[in-house]
């Protein structure tokens, strides 16, 4: 059976409606438990809704976890290119402009990456160190690593 034009966009305008009620409920929880997630954009908290099926808990959970790990692997907020001498001298990553919504695209060549002694923690760092150097200083680490 198939759905008429009108009842896929009231679907969809239905579904969009529901996720910006759960977005503001979200914020009003996790912002009484964490201060710090008022900078935080709705399109964030909408992956972090979509991430568990829209359930507010379960998303807040979530995202309260994921705001105590940026603070202790980006505890100033982003990460100096002094601390990725190895990532920066392999030259396996870099920027390649900007999607259609103005998100900078990055580009990472695996079959650059020689394990050294910074080890993984400093892969992991790397893309931090290369967007504050582009003046992107909102880099959601889960976009990249999973």
């Amino acid at each position: 059976m198939m759905m008429s034009s009108n009842n896929m966009e009231c679907s969809a305008k239905a579904k969009e409606e529901e996720e910006i009620t759960k977005i503001s409920l979200m914020r009003s929880l996790v912002e009484t438990q964490d201060p710090s997630s008022k900078e935080v954009d709705d399109m964030t908290m909408r992956r972090f809704l979509r991430a568990r099926e829209l359930d507010v808990e379960k998303a807040s959970s979530m995202f309260l976890k994921y705001l105590k790990w940026r603070r202790s692997f980006v505890p100033n907020g982003f990460i100096s290119p002094s601390e990725l001498t190895h990532e920066i001298r392999q030259n396996k990553m870099f920027l390649q402009g900007s999607d259609k919504k103005g998100r900078p695209i990055s580009v990472l060549l695996a079959a650059r990456h020689f394990q050294h002694n910074g080890g993984l923690d400093e892969f992991k760092r790397t893309p931090f160190s290369l967007f504050s150097l582009s003046g992107c200083h909102n880099l959601d680490i889960n976009l990249l690593f999973g």
